[in-house]
């Protein structure tokens, strides 16, 4: 066994000060093997020790809500006996060192967190961030040449693992900002449905119970990918070093696992599950243990491995993908072990739980590691780590002077915005993506919100990502909360009723003062949003030091909210669906004067057109949010509208030649005469919603909207072949939609294919 110095510590992540707690829990030096296992556990990645105290400020109950934060996903009742399922995790610096296999992988464990609850998996959604896939004169360090070969990467790893398992992957967001340079992040939302009465959960019981092992035999992969991938901060060299702790996966694999575990579970026989994902055996024992109060002993040589000569080090750290642990009832064993090997798959016994609430590993009978669980778990260090405001890094006026810009002018603005590839078409990606299997896909990769029939009550779970590291960066707790309130906008607008959310915080290094300021702030601007507009919070995940060489990412939360349609068939799209209709602006919300000045510098217009960065992201007024959100659920519930389009990045311009290019139904629109045309057609104010009103119905939506106490606008008309803005009757510009198509369409595509050095320019460069 090697000794135990002070450098080996240090190279697993623990400080001097927890070495010594651990020789006071143990009563001793400990073995290289539970050095491992303190290490991977008491790591960020697994503890939460600098994320844990401010985590409790979130809503957690909710009428809805089965299952909290706690467990491997969070679960919410959807009524007629049924129950959904979901949770987000990261796999963000696995996704740099390796994309492919990075992004594969974190596909793979958020579906296991879905069907080790015993649901099964129905959709997956992800939220991705990269460096400018095109040079930027503004940035000349951008190696956009790197930045397009990670994004190929993690979309090719998304679409193999995803495909292959067969889950359709319904949508997300694909964000391209200098600070992803060296840290793309790498989202994945996952979603299933179970029997309420089918619900297991990760908790041994019953000593004496045996503890099987199923699914994948164990390898070297993946060592470490919790502590010194997800823990710790890189440099510029980790790209190359740290590619054995990527895990890699095998999609088909993890079908049959689904399937047997699935079946096994049906046999009454289980008793608890878990799967093996960050820290591998060492996480998946301890917590079981931990949550039934009982301990579990296991011994590593009946353990499958497919590498010779393993120590137990290796083995009980080794996050080797598609296996699971579970515990099922002494005498009924060999009936659970029966499915696992119908389908093809190891099923071993391996332990056993005992009464002492302790992890116990032996090897050849002799023991290796003996730790109490709940030091390794509960108990782990909790750390209130300081918190100091950070130095402004963006002016809060203006650096830049800008005119009164041409309808011509407007138009190119447009153009460009279409063609940038944060706003441009996402095609190019979701493609690449099978999002029909299983044909319970109504609305897929391009709305504002997935939708997905439940094939067996009728009804409809709708499910949407956002975040906007951006906003954040200027103003942590504004933008939380219009992260919070654009994911529950944007569900909203297909009809369903948000029920409860999942986040997913990414945040740079946690020991800076100015990074756990970020996050405190976050947390409760996420917080604020939620209780305003009665949305709990199952469960998530905290992804820390997304930092290279001191380079922190954006501060960057992104939620993921579910809601539900009782009936599937009365949703609603984005596009207009046909002419002649009236246009409806609800929530009409203008930012006055220099207010918007102020707030124009986080809108997608000064990024793109404007090449600056200033001021603060808008306020939201969250009970203006939520009154928008029920008056156009209510709209949607009544049928009075024919199509319904939250207005986000890009403003009321974007948002309105999207409602075009869906279906290719033009628009006439008027703006107010004495008004600011690039104030109201590019802003980002929230609490805004585009919805189309055939005549003989405008009259009620109007009154509807007057029973919420929102505004809604007659702003134009649907019909022809183009976007047409005018202003007081004149027209500003008259734009073909084919025109706005060629850059929305080309843009993301040219930029990653051709390398278009220009190609987020200007549409009409493209």
């Amino acid at each position: 066994m090697p000794e135990i110095t002070a450098q080996l510590v240090e190279e697993h992540n623990l400080t001097a000060e927890e070495y010594e707690r651990i020789l006071r829990i143990l009563g001793r030096e400990p073995s290289i093997a539970e050095l491992g296992i303190f290490s991977v556990m008491w790591s960020e990645h697994c503890s939460y020790k600098s994320s844990r105290p401010h985590l409790k400020r979130f809503p957690t109950s909710g009428a809805a809500v089965v299952q909290g934060p706690g467990e491997n996903a969070g679960i919410v009742d959807i009524g007629h006996g049924w129950v959904c399922a979901f949770k987000i995790e990261s796999h963000n610096h696995p996704s740099f060192v390796e994309p492919l296999q990075g992004a594969a992988t974190g596909v793979g464990g958020i579906l296991r967190d879905i069907f080790t609850m015993g649901a099964r998996p129905i959709a997956v959604m992800d939220s991705l961030r990269f460096g400018p896939v095109t040079e930027r004169a503004d940035f000349p360090g951008i190696n956009a040449a790197l930045n397009r070969r990670i994004l190929r990467g993690v979309v090719s790893g998304i679409a193999f693992y995803g495909n292959c398992f067969g889950v359709p992957t319904v949508g997300g967001e694909v964000v391209f900002e200098p600070c992803y340079q060296n840290n793309p992040l790498v989202n994945v939302f996952a979603l299933g449905i179970a029997r309420k009465n089918e619900i297991f959960y990760a908790r041994a019981s019953g000593p004496d119970n045996p503890v099987i092992y199923v699914g994948a035999k164990t390898g070297k992969d993946g060592i470490h990918g919790a502590s010194l991938l997800a823990s710790a901060e890189f440099s510029g060299a980790d790209g190359q070093q740290k590619r054995p702790n990527v895990q890699v996966g095998d999609p088909f694999l993890e079908k049959l696992l689904l399937e047997a575990c699935l079946e096994a579970m049906h046999t009454g026989a289980i008793l608890g599950i878990q799967d093996m994902g960050a820290a591998g055996l060492t996480c998946s024992t301890c917590e079981m243990g931990d949550r039934g109060g009982v301990g579990i002993e296991i011994e590593l040589n009946r353990v499958p491995q497919r590498e010779t000569g393993m120590t137990p080090y290796e083995i009980m750290l080794s996050e080797s993908q598609e296996r699971m642990l579970l515990v099922a009832q002494r005498g009924r064993e060999q009936e659970v072990m029966e499915v696992f090997r119908k389908w093809g798959l190891d099923a071993v016994e391996i332990g056993a739980v005992i009464e002492a609430p302790v992890l116990r590993v032996k090897q050849h009978g002799a023991v290796v590691a003996e730790i109490p669980n709940r030091a390794l778990t509960e108990e782990a260090p909790v750390y209130d780590r300081p918190r100091a405001l950070p130095r402004r890094l963006a002016p809060l006026e203006p650096p830049l002077s800008w005119g009164p810009r041409t309808g011509a002018e407007l138009a190119e603005d447009l153009r460009k915005l279409l063609g940038t590839p944060t706003l441009a078409s996402k095609r190019w990606i979701f493609e690449q993506y099978d999002s029909m299997v299983r044909t319970n896909t109504v609305i897929g990769p391009g709305g504002d919100a997935a939708l997905l029939r439940i094939k067996e009550t009728g009804q409809g779970l709708a499910m949407s990502l956002d975040g906007n590291g951006r906003h954040c960066f200027l103003d942590p707790r504004r933008g939380a909360r219009l992260a919070v309130a654009e994911s529950a906008r944007n569900v909203s607008v297909t009809g369903a009723q948000p029920l409860a959310a999942t986040n997913c915080l990414n945040f740079g290094n946690p020991e800076k003062p100015m990074v756990m300021w970020q996050f405190r702030e976050v947390v409760e601007g996420i917080a604020e949003a939620c209780e305003a507009l009665s949305i709990p919070i199952t469960g998530g995940n905290v992804s820390f030091y997304n930092e290279t060489e001191g380079q922190a990412i954006y501060p960057t939360p992104v939620l993921g909210v579910v809601g539900l349609l009782e009936s599937v068939e009365r949703h609603c799209t984005a596009p207009f669906q046909n002419e002649g209709r009236s246009i409806l602006l609800l929530g009409n919300a203008r930012t006055p004067g220099h207010e918007f000045r102020i707030t124009f510098g986080s809108s997608q217009y000064a990024q793109t057109v404007l090449g600056a960065l200033w001021g603060l992201p808008p306020e939201i007024d969250l009970d203006l949010e939520q009154r928008v959100q029920a008056c156009c659920r209510r709209l949607i519930a009544e049928a009075l509208v024919e199509s319904a389009h939250d207005i986000s990045d890009g403003g009321l311009a974007v948002a309105l030649a999207e409602c075009c290019m869906g279906k290719s139904v033009g628009a006439a629109v008027d703006l107010p005469s004495g008004s600011d045309p690039l104030a109201l057609l590019f802003s980002e104010d929230p609490s805004r919603i585009l919805v189309s009103v055939p005549g003989n119905l405008l009259a009620d939506a109007k009154r509807i909207a007057g029973e919420y106490n929102v505004t809604a606008e007659t702003i134009g008309t649907t019909g022809g072949k183009s976007l047409r803005v005018t202003k007081g009757g004149k027209t500003l510009f008259d734009i073909p939609l084919s025109s706005l198509r060629l850059p929305y369409e080309a843009g993301l595509e040219l930029a990653v294919e051709k390398a278009g050095v220009g190609c987020e320019v200007s549409g009409a460069r493209t």
